[in-house]
């Protein structure tokens, strides 16, 4: 966590603009440094406060997040689903640490949101990690959703074919057998479904050309 938290501290510090900014910053990793119950409900009203900066916010859930305080977890879900590839990766990781029992539901519904495709990469990623109930339906369903579109997000779809590998769940192989009709998903298609069977077979035959984009 040390090296982590170290990371986003560099990526907020070079984010700030103003004289007023370093030292709101300044301020408030002296109360992270502190540790204390006092600090920890000071660091959870942040969440709550209005006209908080993200960075603070974000800052603040990082450190309850991580030492297991569910008061993040909204927050967390945010950034999760954030148009900055970095916020998203980071609350993916505190997310997972924190243990939270609603954290599966939230992740499948930003992997399945279809306005935010675009942003629904760590999600997947979150949901692969965990192993939930909620994991290979929502996967199968992101990844039907980028197979019958007119403009696909091949990222996506591609996360989703090797999630699904990854946690071999049988219940993927009717979707990941149609994504490997496709040129751009089909060696990943192959290897997810040989993992489900066990090492063998995969898919056969070329992918359909007609399908590639």
């Amino acid at each position: 966590m040390d090296d982590e938290f170290r990371t986003l501290t560099e990526r907020v510090r070079a984010s700030l603009t103003t004289p007023q900014e370093a030292a709101a910053h300044a301020s408030l990793l002296s109360l992270v440094r502190k540790g204390t119950p006092t600090a920890r409900e000071q660091l959870a009203r942040i969440l709550v406060a209005p006209e908080q900066p993200l960075w603070a916010r974000e800052t603040a859930a990082f450190v309850l997040g991580s030492a297991g305080d569910r008061r993040a977890f909204e927050t967390l879900v945010l950034l999760l689903n954030y148009r900055e590839p970095a916020r998203c990766a980071t609350a993916a990781r505190v997310l997972a640490r924190l243990g939270d029992p609603r954290t599966a539901r939230a992740a499948a519904a930003l992997a399945t949101n279809p306005l935010r495709t675009a942003y629904s990469l760590h999600p997947i990623r979150l949901l692969v990690e965990l192993r939930a109930p909620e994991s290979v339906p929502a996967l199968v369903a992101a990844l039907e959703r980028q197979l019958a579109a007119r403009d696909r997000h091949w990222p996506i779809a591609r996360a989703c074919v090797e999630g699904l590998g990854a946690i071999g769940d049988e219940r993927a192989v009717p979707a990941l057998t149609a994504a490997g009709k496709y040129i751009r998903l089909s060696a990943a298609a192959a290897a997810a479904l040989a993992r489900i069977s066990g090492g063998g077979g995969g898919p056969s035959g070329a992918p359909d050309k007609a399908h590639a984009r």
